[in-house]
């Protein structure tokens, strides 16, 4: 595992403030690995949504959860996102226990809007980036093979799995031009025009990767301003936004 000092710094942080928090980003980048490496740490319970052994354990997730003491890890929450109303009862319930809850799933916007309505004020919110299998792998080709496979799964499965019907050459031309518009001003206008589509519809695309997690734009630091500028991609590794140009 690659040492992760801050994200875990930042989740120690918000559990001191919230009895829940969420750990968000996109697919690969880690976030199961950091997590099952905090539970080494502690008593904790972990549930994989992924996995039909825990998905049977939470047929009725009351009475799987409400004794839990310790820290209780539910990885790929938007899987159920059911949980999030009863979560809220428990996480009142533990108030003064020694309950908390650390909550891993894909940074969609489904999912952040379902945790920010029914944990208002319960939560915190901590992103992880970066990708660490691209970064570890064996030689720059294979590693250049492992984020050309990423894009193409987010794409053609990851983004219909969000109930987003869009596309995959679209968004695929849309995640170019980010990359060439690496660093400079964000102009919805000039997107939109490549496109031959609204810039309603170029607002979309961005806020579709940024939203999933690949997060290209950052706001400026003048509230006043309303545009979009380039950052260093904080979220994802740059080589994964600048891939699509056969950049290596």
């Amino acid at each position: 595992m690659i040492p992760r000092p801050e994200p875990i710094r930042q989740i120690g942080t918000s559990f001191h403030i919230h009895p829940a928090t969420a750990l968000l980003g996109p697919r690969q980048c880690g976030k199961t690995t950091l997590a099952r490496f905090i539970a080494e740490q502690e008593p904790s319970t972990f549930f994989d949504l992924e996995d039909p052994v825990d998905i049977q354990r939470l047929t009725a997730p009351m009475q799987a959860l409400k004794d839990l003491s310790g820290l209780v890890i539910i990885d790929e929450i938007q899987r159920k996102p059911e949980l999030f109303e009863l979560l809220r009862v428990l996480v009142d319930r533990s108030s003064g226990q020694n309950t908390k809850f650390l909550l891993l799933g894909s940074a969609s916007p489904h999912l952040v809007k379902g945790v920010s309505e029914s944990l208002a004020g319960r939560i915190g919110f901590v992103d992880l980036g970066g990708f660490p299998k691209s970064f570890l792998a064996d030689s720059e080709s294979d590693s250049i093979l492992w984020r050309e496979s990423f894009i193409r799964t987010f794409l053609e499965r990851d983004i219909p799995q969000l109930g987003i019907n869009i596309a995959a050459e679209t968004l695929r031309r849309f995640w170019t031009m980010v990359a060439h518009y690496h660093g400079q001003v964000w102009n919805a206008a000039e997107f939109a025009r490549a496109l031959g589509t609204a810039e309603n519809t170029a607002r979309r695309y961005l806020d579709i990767l940024s939203g999933a997690g690949i997060d290209a734009f950052r706001l400026p630091s003048s509230p006043g301003k309303r545009k979009k500028y380039s950052s260093s991609c904080s979220r994802c590794l740059c080589g994964a936004i600048q891939l699509p140009l056969g950049l290596q």
